[in-house]
């Protein structure tokens, strides 16, 4: 049994890896998009659509970035803004019919890796791995 030091540098050597993997693939399926461009096309997808303020504000990320990684997205035929039916000052950005196949063409892509990488798992240990990802992510949520 690893002491808990150890346990949490691997966890977070690993974790590092995974999401260096998780770029790679993401650069891999589309290369003029990265693992961020990805997320806020996911976001813009669960939300229905959304500003850019709010995006930048969910990811405490600067307006300039989010300002940045949108403009490449509708530059790529993505994303598109809409006004606000309930305010036309405020802009909406939202999913293109292009963006959302892309986005489902990522998505397939990624499950059928994921289905590939854990073939060989029982499901008894799939299900704690869940659980695990689950909690862990729970606990960032809430800021824990």
């Amino acid at each position: 049994m690893l002491s808990r030091d150890r346990s949490v540098v691997t966890i977070q050597r690993e974790l590092t890896a995974f999401a260096r993997r998780a770029r790679a693939a993401a650069a891999r399926m589309h290369p003029e998009l990265s693992l961020v461009s990805f997320t806020l096309l996911s976001h813009l997808e669960d939300q229905q659509g959304c500003r850019a303020t709010d995006l930048a504000a969910y990811y405490m990320l600067d307006k300039s970035t989010i300002s940045r990684q949108i403009a490449g997205l509708e530059k790529l035929g993505f994303v598109e803004r809409i006004s606000d039916p309930d305010d036309h000052r405020i802009q909406v950005l939202r999913l293109t019919p292009a963006g959302t196949a892309k986005l489902a063409e990522a998505a397939e892509l990624r499950r059928q890796a994921f289905h590939e990488r854990l073939a060989d798992w029982a499901p008894e240990d799939l299900d704690r791995f869940a659980e695990y990802l689950l909690r862990y992510n729970g606990l960032a949520e809430n800021g824990g």
